[in-house]
């Protein structure tokens, strides 16, 4: 009869962390990973150019805003001119006659003679300087364009709105997937201390001559794989927060808290078939609206545009500034568009096309998005059933360890098949890891498909 003792410690420490994967609580806080969501919101790259473009519409707004406003210029010319077209004057053939017979009868000289004039047509040594004003009374295009402008930064908002939401999901998923990588590499290492404590026992067994060596190669054996998979599941966890730490625009070494996450996660939204709070639906409803907004654009024409202008200048020849030179000149203006061969119809038919192809298009991500809602949903009643089976697996390789390590010790079964019950425990372990995690990543894309998770 083969009789030893497994140190008591590395079994306890092995038993704990396998219960602790199912120990289940509820209504605990998950307090750090809500605190590394806001500092993605706060941090993130992508986020960051999105609200740079939001930036970007709003100042396209008040630039709509301001053709509503008067506009003020300056301009000023000035010319010198010679030689070209002129215009002739005959007033010497016209007066000198007359001059010579008037300057008889009075005895005088008083009515000189006249040349013919050659006037130049460019004005000579002549300036024009004025400040004009300027003001649209009305123009439905500037309406319109207002109102484009104003529904496009609600969109670019959206846009924002959806690039978080996608982020907030991606940070849960990598935050999970690094707790599942944290502790598979926990599992492991309590595994090493079992494995190297069974070989220890085996080697002390075979040099008293009551094993074989095969035993004592397999106990190495069975410590270089675990040691082998404990490097794979460091280096898995290392990728994992690497990620993580890219996402919230961190150093990649950065260390990352962790939330001692031993429940499940709420499964109401398993009952759930709103997808109405989704951003994409919402970016449709925006360009429908912009698109209503581009017919009445196209249909603009029909309204004439009123506008009016103001001028205060001065204009003289020689730099001349005095009360003659100055003037003022107030114009209103009327233009309508009254045939342009069609063309305005055809831009109110192309918008026309657009408004049915954005009520097709809704329809159409509606139902693909509550599609995505029922796949997510299926996935997360996997997922939980994977959990259950999880849980009765770790419950009946322990049961079947512990009882295959007591006849183990009373001699009463080889190694081989303590070995299987230990390998038995410990792919039920990594097995209940991964299944109560997978859980929670399924509730996160179903967060993500309803759109259920609030966004500050």
């Amino acid at each position: 009869m083969i009789k030893f003792k497994f140190k008591t410690q590395t079994i306890s420490r092995c038993v704990l962390a396998a219960s602790a994967i199912f120990t289940v609580h509820t209504g605990k806080a998950q307090n750090k990973l809500d605190e590394y969501i806001r500092q993605g919101l706060s941090s993130n790259q992508s986020i960051t150019q999105q609200n740079f473009l939001l930036e970007k519409n709003m100042y396209a707004l008040q630039d709509a805003k301001s053709m509503f406003l008067p506009d003020i210029t300056f301009s000023t010319t000035y010319t010198k001119a010679h030689g070209g077209r002129t215009i002739d004057f005959p007033a010497a053939d016209l007066l000198n006659g007359a001059y010579a017979t008037l300057n008889q009868l009075t005895g005088t000289n008083s009515f000189p003679q006249l040349q013919n004039q050659h006037i130049l047509i460019n004005p000579d040594n002549f300036y024009d300087a004025k400040f004009r004003t300027t003001l649209p009374i009305l123009n439905a295009e500037l309406i319109y364009n207002k109102r484009i402008r104003q529904q496009q930064i609600d969109l670019q908002k959206t846009e924002v709105l959806l690039y978080k939401r996608e982020l907030v999901k991606e940070v849960k998923t990598a935050y999970y997937n690094y707790l599942k990588a944290m502790n598979a590499a926990k599992i492991y290492e309590s595994s090493l201390r079992l494995v190297e404590e069974g070989q220890r026992i085996n080697t002390k067994l075979f040099e008293n001559s009551k094993v074989n060596r095969t035993v004592v190669l397999r106990s190495q054996n069975e410590v270089s794989r675990i040691n082998a998979s404990l490097v794979t599941a460091t280096k898995n966890a290392e990728s994992a927060r690497y990620y993580f730490n890219f996402l919230l625009n961190r150093p990649l070494t950065d260390s990352i808290q962790t939330d001692d996450i031993t429940e499940l996660p709420a499964q109401e939204q398993l009952r759930e078939n709103n997808v109405s709070g989704r951003e994409e639906l919402s970016k449709l409803k925006i360009a429908k609206d912009i698109n209503g907004n581009l017919t009445g654009l196209a249909k603009s024409y029909l309204i004439p545009k009123i506008g009016t202008s103001l001028d205060l200048g001065s204009q003289a020849f020689d730099w001349r500034f005095n009360t003659q030179s100055r003037y003022y000149f107030l114009g209103v203006s009327l233009e309508w568009n009254l045939f342009s061969f069609g063309k305005h119809n055809y831009r109110i038919k192309q918008t026309l096309s657009d408004q049915q192809a954005l009520v097709a298009q809704t329809d159409y991500v509606q139902q693909q998005l509550l599609t995505e809602l029922k796949v997510k949903q299926a996935g997360m009643q996997s997922a939980l059933a994977e959990y259950d089976a999880a849980k009765s697996q770790l419950t009946t390789s322990k049961t079947y360890y512990s009882d295959m390590l007591k006849l183990y010790k009373e001699g009463m079964a080889i190694y081989i098949e303590l070995l299987d019950a230990q390998n038995q425990w410990i792919d039920a372990q990594l097995h209940a890891n991964i299944a109560l995690f997978d859980t929670w990543i399924a509730h996160t894309a179903i967060e993500r498909a309803n759109a259920s998770f609030t966004i500050q």
